[in-house]
Order: C-alpha cells, then sequence, then structure tokens
C-alpha cells in the first residue's frame, strides 16, 4: 500500500519491516501451535480450596466454561501496603476482555492477601468482570511459582487443564524466572499485557523509564 505524502525511502524501509512483521506473525503462531502440542503436565498435588466472593471453591470447581483455566497471580500479599502497579495494569485489561475469554476458557485471579482486601481494591478500581480467588489459606501461591521461598509475591500466569475429573498443570509464563539480557524485562506476560503491545507501536516505543502506576 501507499500512504499520503510518504517517501520513497519510507516505502522501501516500511516494506522491509513489513516482511519482518508477516515472519513474526508466523512464529507467534507456531510458538502457539507447540504450545498445545505439550504432553500432559503434572497433576496438582491437591483439590486448593480458595476463598471466593461467594464462599470457599475448590480448584476443580473454578472449571466452568470448558476444560481450560487460566489463573493469573496478583501480587498483592498481605504485608504489601499497595498492590502491584505493573500487576495492576495487566488486570485493567483483562477485566474488559474477561467476557470474551469467557467463551473459550475461565479466568481467575489469585492473591495472597486477605479476600475482603482483594475485593475492597478491585471495587476501587472499578473491576467487576474478573473472579477473584484469596490464597490466603493454602498453599498454592508456592506450589505454582507465584511465591519465592521468602514469601515474595510473584507475577506468575498459569493455564491448567481439567480432563476425566483430573486437573493437571498446562502452561506457565517460565520466562519470568528465565535468564533475560542485560537491562530487559522478563515479558512473560506481555502476550497478555496491551500495555506494552500498545506502545511498541509508537517511535519512542516501551522505553526504559516508564512504568505503570496506580495513580497518575
Amino acid at each position: 500500500m501507499k500512504l499520503p505524502n510518504e517517501s520513497v525511502a519510507y516505502r522501501a524501509a516500511r516494506n522491509t519491516l513489513l516482511t519482518a512483521e508477516i515472519g513474526l506473525r508466523k512464529q507467534i503462531e507456531a510458538v502457539a501451535a507447540q504450545r498445545r502440542r505439550l504432553p500432559p503436565g503434572g497433576a496438582v498435588p491437591e483439590d486448593y480450596v480458595f476463598d471466593a466472593q461467594y464462599g470457599k471453591v475448590r480448584l476443580s470447581e473454578l472449571f466452568t466454561n470448558g476444560a481450560s483455566l487460566v489463573a493469573y497471580s496478583f501480587m498483592y500479599g498481605p504485608k504489601m501496603a499497595r498492590p502491584c502497579p505493573m500487576c495492576t495494569s495487566i488486570l485493567d485489561g483483562l477485566n474488559g476482555n474477561a467476557q470474551h475469554i469467557a467463551r473459550r476458557a475461565d479466568l481467575v485471579v489469585i492473591a495472597r492477601s486477605p479476600l475482603p482486601r482483594i475485593l475492597e481494591f478491585a471495587h476501587a478500581r472499578g473491576w467487576s468482570n474478573l473472579r477473584l480467588l484469596s490464597s490466603e489459606r493454602n498453599g498454592y501461591n508456592r506450589d505454582y511459582g507465584a511465591e519465592t521461598a521468602a514469601g515474595a509475591q510473584m507475577p506468575m500466569l498459569n493455564v491448567f487443564r481439567k480432563a476425566d475429573g483430573a486437573v493437571r498443570h498446562f502452561w506457565g509464563s517460565e520466562l519470568l524466572y528465565a535468564r533475560s539480557e542485560k537491562c530487559q524485562d522478563p515479558r512473560h506476560a506481555d502476550l497478555v499485557w496491551p500495555l506494552w503491545n500498545v506502545l511498541d507501536l509508537t517511535p519512542a516505543g516501551r522505553g526504559t523509564d516508564f512504568h505503570p502506576k496506580l495513580a497518575y
């Protein structure tokens, strides 16, 4: 295509970039297909019981829209004065898409804080579509990479599969723990994070000095 008043140099560079973008799209699709071909993961060690808004619920009971459960671990532990701004940015986006995701998979958000504390922040934030759970009384966070041995909270994203009545782990955002280049963020949750995907389209990019805040 050709846009108004663009130079020959711009169009040549843009066409080269387009070829790279097509290659990236193919790579993204290939990696997604490879992910779907993963063999069965480990069976969950216990049917974790979470505190939910309408009572206690087991992990196995969270599957209401099919065989897939997406669980994001929200960094909001009982010793944290405020929730993680980065996690909050991710959940701002997921809240708007939760109803669409529900057509294909279940989505839950799990935090270590007591449930009333989680719900209070969610209400103030306007999260009306997210299913929020407290893992205050179980070992889910420690077992699935959302808490360090020292008790620090981690923003792990996990996917579980339920088949023949059994729940198994399917995939986790292990880029969070993988070695990265110097000054490079793990980017383990970029797949579900609109913020960086939009900024990557701009001339300045995502930059190195900006991180989302709870308020501006």
